[in-house]
């Protein structure tokens, strides 16, 4: 695939042969997502006011714990929770506001860095579908693939019917591929789960288990997109 500004990433998110290329690309963007807002756009006063207003995740205030300094942590969060007692919590007791209520359950549920990493990963995943719909090298890079991971499956085949997707006469052979890549690779953690499972049987001693011995752990990270 020629090079431009706008294929390097899938270029080098696709290269690997090494787990799911999908899952490469969000974990990519989670982590210039964290070091960014715990950094330059600490200060950034259209920044502050969205994360102000939605928070994060647990996972992405991990990570931001953990490339960031203390400080701009602290400061990010100063601010949330002024936010917080300012416009989430009634300022004394008595009846419940469900607006208030209904409020703090939408800012609960959300979350700054997964909000981009969805825009992004879209973005990403419509350059994907134009290189595979140009039926050059691509094509083989993307067969190539060891898998691609059952969440990742269903948003790339979502996508793939959207506004930036594949070319309609061209998404039955779209998503032929990736089913393949999903589906060949269920197969194989169904066999080797089950071949786990065999070798606690008395009558399996002496066996070898294969490629079984790290099953559980593949599969997990298949279905969750998490390593356990």
């Amino acid at each position: 695939m020629k090079e431009t500004i706008v294929t390097i990433p899938i270029n080098d998110l696709f290269a690997p042969k090494d787990g799911c290329p999908l899952c490469r690309m969000e974990r990519m963007l989670e982590e210039q997502y964290c070091e960014f807002i715990t950094g330059d756009a600490m200060m950034e006063p259209s920044v502050r006011v969205e994360t102000n207003k939605i928070g994060f995740c647990h996972r992405h205030y991990s990570r931001m714990t953990q490339v960031g300094q203390k400080l701009p942590n602290a400061l990010i969060l100063e601010t949330h929770l002024e936010q917080i007692l300012e416009q989430h919590l009634p300022q004394k007791g008595g009846k419940p506001d469900k607006k208030q209520l209904a409020a703090l359950e939408e800012m609960l549920g959300s979350c700054y860095v997964c909000n981009r990493v969805d825009r992004d990963m879209h973005h990403l995943m419509s350059t994907v579908f134009a290189e595979w719909a140009k039926e050059g090298e691509f094509v083989q890079t993307f067969r190539d693939q060891p898998f691609i991971c059952l969440s990742h499956y269903r948003l790339m085949m979502t996508a793939a019917m959207g506004k930036n997707g594949v070319p309609a006469k061209k998404l039955a052979d779209f998503h032929a591929d990736a089913l393949a890549l999903t589906r060949k690779y269920l197969e194989s953690l169904k066999a080797d789960i089950s071949h786990f499972v065999t070798m606690f049987d008395y009558r399996s001693k002496g066996k070898e288990w294969g490629t079984s011995v790290d099953s559980i752990e593949r599969s997990i990270e298949f279905l969750t997109k998490e390593k356990p």
